[in-house]
């Protein structure tokens, strides 16, 4: 028996030893840690990051209220700071940044009358995060709410979300109404305030992630076949765009998690994807995962888990440290809302550029 023993814990240590080195160096390189809580937890808000602060817009009250909020988030003092509401409150409005400048494009707004909806639209903003002003632009060419937008040189481009389906009777979607995902591609050029088409998204969809290293575009994950998680299917396909070719390359090494609704930044090369939510007819879920994917190797790297789970949150990158903001802990359509101002932070090696 004591050879068998002393068999037994020579692999066991072999099989620790090689756990440990197949566990990813991010682990030992990484570590979360909590900021101000955010003051007015709700979901389905968006992060951006302009002049070293993070600001977070939108919201989504019950009922789909739209609640227009904007907050300023300042890292030297952890504090936050309420600023004038959004020139339109809508919900699932895609944001993107250039020269200093906000860009908000799109979204969804309450009808006018009858049955709450989702109503799309083609709004177009830009917030001077300096003067806490709002500016009307040239209107999107297509209606539609939960795109993505991602600045690359001096364009931005808004890619994929959902609309009417042409004929439709509604102007509003529901779970009850048709709708209609988008693989749209529109480009807008902000110093001539003009948009023009380019090559659609080969899968159409909404709620995806975006990130932009080396003047490429990708999109990844999101949900196919309708704007609400109970009906759609969540993705883990990663699509490239190149801008300067205006081609979407082959298919990518896809998310090791299908999910939508995720926080998504850009850090040293690599995009990280947090968060996010999943259904099917057995599960209603939100995410802690955290996934870093490298463009420039095709890879996924499994992170440390976020301290808390959830979707519809907001995120940025500040420094070195990923910002994590707001968001529901609860899958949506359960009729339980539990939003959350949970502000967790993943701080990189500061050597990582």
């Amino acid at each position: 028996m004591s050879g068998l023993r002393k068999l037994a814990s020579a692999q066991f240590a072999q099989l620790t030893l090689a756990l440990t080195l197949l566990t990813p160096v991010a682990y030992a390189q990484t570590k979360w840690s909590k900021l101000a809580l955010f003051p007015e937890p709700a979901e389905e808000i968006s992060g951006i990051v302009a002049a070293g602060k993070l600001y977070v817009f939108a919201g989504l009250a019950p009922v789909w209220k739209p609640m227009g909020m904007v907050y300023e988030y300042d890292p030297g003092t952890d504090k936050w700071t309420r600023k004038k509401p959004m020139a339109l409150p809508s919900h699932h409005v895609a944001f993107a940044t250039y020269r200093g400048k906000i860009y908000a494009f799109g979204g969804f707004v309450l009808p006018h009358s009858g049955p709450p909806a989702w109503v799309p639209i083609n709004n177009a903003w830009q917030y001077d995060p300096q003067n806490d002003s709002w500016k009307v632009l040239a209107p999107l060419p297509t209606r539609r709410g939960s795109a993505v937008a991602a600045t690359v040189g001096d364009k931005i481009y808004v890619i994929g979300g959902v609309t009417n389906p042409a004929g439709a009777e509604d102007q509003g979607i529901s779970p009850t109404r048709p709708q209609l995902c988008l693989g749209t591609v529109e480009e807008y050029d902000p110093a001539a305030n003009t948009w023009r088409e380019r090559n659609p998204m080969p899968t159409p969809r909404n709620h995806a992630g975006v990130g932009v290293v080396d003047g490429k575009i990708y999109v990844i994950g999101g949900r196919v076949g309708a704007a609400f998680i109970g009906l759609a299917s969540d993705v883990s396909v990663v699509e490239e765009y190149d801008p300067a070719t205006n081609k979407w390359g082959a298919p990518r090494a896809r998310m090791p998690t299908a999910r939508s609704a995720m926080g998504v930044g850009v850090y040293g090369g690599h995009i990280y994807v947090a968060g996010g939510e999943y259904q099917d007819p057995h599960m209603m879920a939100t995410f802690r995962a955290v996934e870093r994917y490298d463009p420039a190797t095709n890879t996924w790297t499994t992170m440390p888990s976020m301290p808390v789970s959830r979707h519809g949150l907001a995120a940025g990158i500040i420094g070195n440290r990923l910002h994590l903001v707001g968001g529901d802990v609860q899958s949506a359509g359960s009729g339980i809302d539990v939003s959350t101002g949970e502000h967790d932070v993943l701080e990189f090696p500061a050597t990582e550029k």
